[in-house]
């Protein structure tokens, strides 16, 4: 048996869907990239939605939009993909990395409340694998140092905590990139409440125009087609289910799972699994674990083997080299993520658990 980690879907509606939009007149940003946006920030309870040609794209109009840049510094978690911390380089800013709630893999408040300096112009936690961070206690230490609270969001559609989706507490970044709950093939969103950051973020991804021809701001080319909309349209309409699905195959994999540690949901949160994520029991050697199962067929991946704050690009800058963060280096080499798309069959199920319980 070979089960992938992921099985992206595109079906006859998705590609009818864009047939459509080439037998029309628009290509690129247009009716149905404006029907997307305003689809989408309804469904997670935002006033404001703003397609982008992919989620770093998101992550970076976010940042520009609410003028952060050279000499501030955005706290982030180091136990995420590479773009949480490079979207903020790429403004000038410095990212300073916090750890991370050993029970939840996601950044913890504490930790970010203990690197707050002057020099601290916002707090950008990531919900990490779908489960939302703590946004009560962010938004409380927002509030508190007049901060700036955005969410790094490209793991989490339709999340929430409680009634509150996620996408409504700070500005919000989602991606549809193919192996994402939903995909648009490439392609990403900001979610916002405030009339002036979603102006801000169309003029940006739109080469800083608001009138056409007319540059009000330094902008780039972040825009998403007509064509990529056109299925996300789609998606958006198969999610509900899918994330049904999701949490079907976790709800499974708790159950019968007794070799590693499940992930653990706090009350009231919505997890929607985007990867369902274990972890070994100490001294158990997780890359001989994965490597068995991969072999087996039980297609297994580990997010992130490395943390953003001890890779190469960043341990040769300046002030990074004993940065320590031991919560989170101890995850990295214990944790791994199985097969947990929609499609997934109750023959497949068993099958990993028996292999997983086997492998460790």
């Amino acid at each position: 048996m070979q089960i992938p980690i992921a099985k992206p879907f595109i079906g006859e509606e998705e590609k009818q869907a864009v047939q459509q939009v080439l037998s029309g007149g628009y290509l690129t940003t247009g009716p149905k990239v404006a029907e997307f946006e305003k689809a989408f920030a309804a469904m997670h309870g935002a006033k404001h939605g703003i397609a982008t040609s992919n989620g770093t794209t998101a992550l970076m109009a976010a940042i520009m939009a609410h003028g952060i840049g050279p000499g501030d510094e955005v706290i982030i978690p180091s136990f995420s993909f590479f773009a949480t911390a490079s979207c903020i380089l790429s403004v000038g800013a410095r990212p300073v990395f916090a750890d991370i709630d050993p029970v939840t893999f996601n950044l913890s408040p504490e930790a970010v409340e203990a690197a707050i300096t002057p020099r601290t112009k916002a707090i950008m936690p990531v919900h990490l694998y779908g489960l939302p961070a703590d946004m009560p206690r962010f938004e409380a230490i927002c509030q508190k140092h007049g901060l700036i609270l955005l969410e790094d969001a490209a793991q989490a559609h339709m999340a929430a905590i409680g009634e509150r989706h996620i996408g409504t507490w700070g500005t919000a970044s989602f991606s549809f990139y193919p192996t994402k709950n939903m995909t648009t093939t490439e392609g990403g969103m900001v979610l916002t409440n405030d009339d002036e950051i979603a102006r801000k973020v169309k003029m940006i991804r739109a080469q800083g125009m608001n009138t056409q021809y007319y540059h009000e701001i330094v902008g780039y080319n972040f825009r998403m087609t007509d064509m990529a909309a056109a299925i996300g349209l789609v998606q958006m309409g198969r999610l509900p289910d899918w994330t049904c699905d999701r949490v079907g195959h976790a709800a499974f994999y708790n159950a019968h799972l007794e070799s590693v540690e499940t992930p653990k949901i706090p009350e009231g949160y919505t997890h929607v699994y985007h990867q369902y994520t274990v972890r070994v029991p100490e001294g158990v050697d997780r890359d001989a674990v994965t490597k068995r199962l991969n072999e087996r067929g039980v297609g297994v991946r580990v997010y992130y083997p490395l943390p953003i704050h001890r890779q190469p690009v960043f341990q040769a800058m300046d002030g990074y080299k004993d940065v320590h963060l031991p919560v989170t280096e101890n995850l990295t080499a214990r944790v791994f993520s199985l097969p947990v798309y929609p499609s997934l069959t109750a023959e497949e199920r068993d099958y990993v658990v028996q292999e997983v319980n086997a492998a460790c």
